[in-house]
């Protein structure tokens, strides 16, 4: 049995937006018993990530992180098309992922306790983010 489907996720700017309820979700409709189920961003300006999901000041360390690792309106740029956080919104998915492959185990994703899926809105402004959930049985 496979399964597939895409979410539609509206952002209002630059945060983490959990997906994790949704993801489950589709793992539990599949009713796939055994398998794998893949997460994937049709986007180069946002991306996927894996990471705690218990207390919300880890979101807030990897925003700082981000940040200064990877600062908006950075003179380095030539790429600034759509504005200043255009080119760090880029870099900043190149060093995440576009994708998740997570374990499915008796009918349920294989997370670990404190882990979540979500998605990394890159850019400053709203979107609208298309992901793709496909669920592979084995």
């Amino acid at each position: 049995m496979n399964a597939q489907a895409e979410l539609l996720v509206r952002t209002t700017g630059r945060a983490a937006y959990d997906l994790t309820a949704d993801v489950r979700e589709h793992v539990r409709k599949a009713a796939v018993e055994s398998g794998l189920v893949h997460v994937f961003i049709r986007h180069t300006s946002a991306s996927l990530m894996l990471c705690e999901n218990a207390d919300p000041d880890v979101l807030r360390d990897l925003e700082t992180f981000m940040s200064r690792l990877v600062p908006d309106g950075d003179p380095m740029f030539v790429h600034t098309a759509e504005g200043p956080d255009d080119m760090p919104a880029h870099v900043r998915s190149i060093l995440t992922q576009p994708n998740l492959t997570i374990p499915i185990v008796d009918g349920r994703c294989a997370l670990g306790t404190w882990q979540g899926v979500y998605l990394c809105e890159h850019r400053t402004a709203p979107h609208t983010r298309k992901v793709v959930l496909t669920v592979q049985s084995i």
